[in-house]
């Protein structure tokens, strides 16, 4: 009987995780698609550039708050500090910085749009916990 209990609950706190984690990383790309929304509306390529900026800046900000965490496992570090150089490549490329070529100002609709496609990729290929993306919303909610 016990047994039966303890394999329902773990069920459901695994079906809950998995919801959990859908929802997280639905919320992290949703901040990137309404950045990307408001690019696309803005006539003024200098309003356009600190959207973006802003925006990548605030994830940034995060990622970094959320790896001196102490839930944060050393897997997640690693997965962490692989998002933070991918949002910083972003940044860098939209400021022209580090190697990279800024992106022209009549470019910039298009490149929101790769920043979102380049971010849902991501969370393909780097996997983070519940417990950190959950973080992560909470972080850029605070500071936005």
């Amino acid at each position: 009987m016990f047994n039966r209990i303890m394999l329902r609950v773990m069920i459901v706190f695994g079906t809950l995780g998995i919801a959990s984690a859908a929802t997280a990383q639905d919320r992290v790309h949703n901040y990137f698609n309404d950045a990307a929304l408001k690019v696309k509306a803005t006539n003024n390529p200098v309003e356009k550039r600190e959207i973006l900026s802003k925006n990548l800046d605030q994830m940034t900000q995060a990622v970094e708050s959320i790896k001196s965490a102490p839930l944060v496992t050393d897997q997640d570090r690693a997965h962490l500090d692989r998002l933070e150089a991918t949002l910083r490549d972003k940044s860098d490329e939209l400021a022209g910085v580090n190697g990279f070529e800024r992106v022209p100002d009549d470019q910039l609709n298009a490149f929101s749009t790769y920043v979102v496609q380049d971010m849902e990729q991501a969370e393909q290929t780097i996997t983070i916990s519940v417990v950190v993306l959950l973080l992560i919303i909470i972080i850029i909610l605070l500071i936005a």
